[in-house]
């Protein structure tokens, strides 16, 4: 009996030791998704920051996706450096794609610089594309801004080969809906042609240069872009080439070729003149043999008709023979007069 007593205490108290071996194994796995659902760790760090966040704010960050780290540690850093901004802000400005951080970060450097940024206006900056933080380092610290070769011809026909140092600063108010650099080097390059372009000589443009920027620069070139320009540099000034010389010989040649052109039309008009006077010449050569092969015929139809007399026919050679004769004597004389 006590045996059996001793047995069924055994019994019991394994069952009650497996039971709360369980029970804490399932204590564990609630308290971990528990932990990983809800920062805690988190929530504590913000609330000796000074931030005010209840556990259901993070909950429903969950909920909406939203990595509560990414909001609550640039909240953290807002609080920190004297600037009000809701978590609800934040949060909106996270689900639209934005950099909250950077957003977080340029408005404590441009409360240290001075500047005024609102929020709203430094979301929709940094939701336009633009680098926010960036734009007020430039803002309190001007980028220079070197532009490529520019090469501009000057009246007398010389080109010039110049480089400019713009230097610019950012325009918070302009950033949203501004043109970008490429804009401000191509109006420079513009404004430095034209100035180029309209100097009579390039000597003119080698002994001032600053001309060229003071041109410029009264152009308003950053009218509708994201800066302000606040000078124009230009750091080198090359001759290049004789353009208007290399246009003249261009047109000499071009003269030339068709001068060539056209005596090439003449000599072959001449040549088809020529040619065709000498088919002419043939053709009255033929015309005169066929009318000389016909003459033995006429003079033995006069003699068979009666019409010309045998001493008439004498008479005719004997005429003949005589021009013949005359006609080498003339070409004889001709012969010796040439040879003396």
């Amino acid at each position: 009996m006590i045996n059996f007593l001793l047995l069924g205490l055994n019994q019991t108290s394994n069952a009650n030791f497996f039971g709360l071996i369980i029970l804490v194994a399932v204590l564990i796995f609630v308290l971990s998704i528990f932990l990983t659902f809800i920062p805690v760790g988190l929530w504590i760090t913000a609330f000796f920051s000074g931030v005010k966040v209840g556990l259901g704010t993070l909950i429903g960050m969950r909920m909406r996706r939203v990595a509560p780290s990414r909001i609550i540690n640039p909240l953290i850093k807002a609080t920190k450096g004297g600037i009000n901004i809701k978590i609800n802000e934040l949060e909106a400005h996270y689900l639209s794609g934005g950099d909250v951080n950077k957003v977080v970060d340029a408005l404590i450097a441009a409360q240290r610089a001075d500047i005024d940024l609102e929020f709203e206006q430094a979301a929709a900056i940094d939701l336009a594309g633009r680098d926010v933080f960036q734009a007020v380092q430039i803002s309190v610290n001007p980028k220079v801004i070197e532009t490529p070769v520019i090469a501009a011809v000057a009246m007398d026909g010389i080109e010039i080969k110049a480089v400019a140092k713009v230097t610019v600063r950012a325009n918070l108010d302009r950033l949203v809906g501004g043109a970008g650099e490429e804009t401000i080097i191509s109006r420079v390059g513009e404004g430095i042609v034209t100035t180029v372009g309209s100097s009579k000589s390039h000597k003119d443009v080698l002994e001032n240069p600053d001309s060229i920027s003071k041109n410029v620069l009264s152009k308003g070139l950053d009218s509708g872009t994201a800066f302000e320009i606040l000078s124009i540099d230009i750091a080198d000034v090359d001759v290049g080439r004789n353009i208007g010389a290399a246009l003249q010989a261009d047109q000499a040649e071009a003269d030339k070729k068709i001068a060539q052109a056209k005596a090439e039309e003449r000599r072959a008009m001449a040549v088809a003149q020529e040619q065709e006077m000498q088919a002419e010449v043939r053709r009255m050569k033929a015309k005169v043999v066929e009318a000389e092969s016909q003459v033995p015929l006429a003079l033995a139809e006069a003699l068979r008709s009666g019409k010309l007399g045998v001493m008439d026919y004498f008479k005719l050679e004997n005429v003949k023979a005589d021009t013949n004769m005359r006609n080498n004597i003339a070409g004889e004389d001709m012969g010796n007069s040439d040879g003396e």
